[in-house]
């Protein structure tokens, strides 16, 4: 990470560092309007007027009203609130619901309890790209179906789906549809005026604000059932006194990203382009995802006969991943690139890197040279490979 002589930080999808503008507000805000936005005093007032200011900056963001913005504690909450939400308020309706494999844990595992509490979910699999094709989800939907959910984009591989195209045909039957944009929300555009997206989730950590905080987007008319009860904070819908200073550093991380996205975008292009030249003469060298296209941030490769951990191992002091962050603990393949066809083995060797705004050319040298050595040095450790 920038700043820090003890490693080069190249995991930017699972966390990004605190922006310095971000920092300098939060301090601001502790020190001078963290109360009770709830309260009727002057201080509350004061502490309402600067979360009001943070939905502001999240609304230009995202193109939406600050009204339409629901403060949660990040990602992993506001896929809850939407998906448990919006399954439950509907199931008179009907309890089938659609999902994809590669979808992160964070609505897999929710979809999981809803299948136990008696909802049939149909598990979409991808392109070997990772694109979902709308025929596809078109030739699932069903009469009884009250909800959809599909990954902005993807963790793992950094495949960008048509939410465009998906969501119409969501639209077209009256089905709900949530979108999972923790990737994406400050990242790429998002123009959720023009989106048919009933439900999107992001969260501040993945574009440079503070972790322990996320938001909701609920359009005008869609119904949710309230997971917490206990106030009257944020319509009843997700009561609780609200984190000021956390509010307002998400503001300004989007505040930051509305106007820096497109330089954002150019810059990691280019190194997503030189890292990629860099490696892929290594023999049996794979690109899990889109081979063009897709996020910059995101390049994730594999060779059959390496093990994954082992290179992440043999790689530092550079900061890397074999998948997804909350699955980092588990020794079974990823799901998503699973999904996608590969075998355990290839699944097993892939490796994650991530780039972000903080990323330099330098970092980029270092990374290619590091992975062409681990790979070269475990190989040569390893047993004969068949021809």
């Amino acid at each position: 990470m920038p700043g820090s002589s003890d490693f080069v930080y190249m995991d930017y999808a699972a966390t990004t560092p605190l922006n310095s503008l971000v920092a300098e507000r939060m301090r601001t805000v502790q020190n001078s309007a963290c109360f009770n936005p709830a309260s009727n005093h002057i201080a509350g007032r004061q502490s309402a007027k600067v979360v009001m200011q943070a939905a502001t900056e999240l609304g230009l963001l995202l193109n939406v009203s600050p009204d339409s913005i629901l403060w949660t504690s990040g990602a992993t909450e506001s896929n809850n609130l939407a998906i448990l939400g919006a399954a439950r308020q509907r199931a008179h309706r009907g309890k089938h619901l659609i999902t994809m494999r590669t979808e992160h844990k964070a609505v897999i595992d929710v979809f999981r309890a809803l299948e136990k509490q008696g909802f049939e979910v149909s598990w979409l699999a991808p392109k070997p790209d990772g694109q979902l094709p709308v025929e596809r989800l078109i030739s699932t939907l069903r009469d009884d179906t009250q909800l959809v959910s599909i990954m902005h984009i993807n963790n793992e591989t950094g495949v960008i789906q048509d939410i465009a195209a998906l969501g119409a045909a969501c639209k077209e039957r009256d089905v709900l549809f949530h979108v999972d944009g923790a990737q994406a929300a400050g990242k790429i555009p998002v123009d959720l005026a023009a989106l048919p997206v009933d439900l999107y989730s992001l969260t501040a950590h993945k574009f440079y604000g503070p972790k322990g905080v996320g938001a909701l987007f609920v359009a005008n008319g869609t119904p949710l059932e309230p997971l917490m009860f206990g106030g009257g904070q944020q319509q009843r819908m997700r009561p609780g006194t609200l984190p000021v200073d956390l509010i307002a550093g998400l503001g300004v991380a989007a505040a930051v990203a509305t106007t820096s996205i497109a330089d954002d975008l150019a810059k990691l292009t280019g190194l997503k382009g030189r890292l990629l030249q860099g490696i892929q003469d290594i023999e049996g060298l794979q690109v899990n995802g889109p081979a063009k296209g897709g996020y910059p941030g995101i390049l994730n490769v594999g060779v059959d006969d390496v093990d994954g951990e082992s290179l992440l191992l043999a790689m530092e002091p550079l900061c890397v991943a074999t998948g997804s962050a909350c699955n980092s603990r588990s020794q079974e393949p990823s799901s998503v690139l699973r999904a996608l066809g590969r075998t355990d083995r290839q699944a097993q060797s892939a490796i994650r890197f991530s780039l972000g705004r903080p990323t330099t050319a330098a970092d980029i040298e270092m990374a290619i040279s590091s992975y062409r050595h681990a790979v070269r040095k475990l190989r040569a450790l390893a047993p004969e490979r068949p021809a």
